[in-house]
């Protein structure tokens, strides 16, 4: 499993992330490529009572790469993001992304 840092987002912006897994896939699983996607996210500081609510939409899946949209949070709640990427074969890898939303612009 790997774990990025993602750049702060506003509270109002709406961004597309993504997870990269070209050097999961080389380590773990060389002759496979992703055949589907989850991306869910739970708090891990601070408070948000539907911290589901930061998914925009399915994410897609373009070779190594799977993007997701996230928008909206709670300024001040850092997220944690986990994206599953169930391979052709039998291995699922996953990846996990901290995100802190700050407070909108006014």
């Amino acid at each position: 499993m790997s774990r990025i840092v993602l750049p702060p987002k506003y509270a109002g912006e709406k961004q597309s992330i993504a997870f990269d897994f070209a050097s999961e896939i080389a380590a773990n699983a060389p002759a496979e490529t992703i055949s589907s996607q989850v991306t869910t996210c739970s708090v891990y500081s601070g408070t948000d009572s539907s911290p589901s609510s930061v998914i925009s939409g399915t994410g897609s899946i373009s070779g190594a790469i799977v993007r997701q949209d996230i928008t909206g949070g709670v300024a001040g709640v850092v997220y944690d993001l986990t994206c599953t990427a169930t391979m052709s074969g039998s291995h699922t890898l996953i990846m996990n992304a901290f995100l802190v939303v700050m407070p909108a612009l006014t």
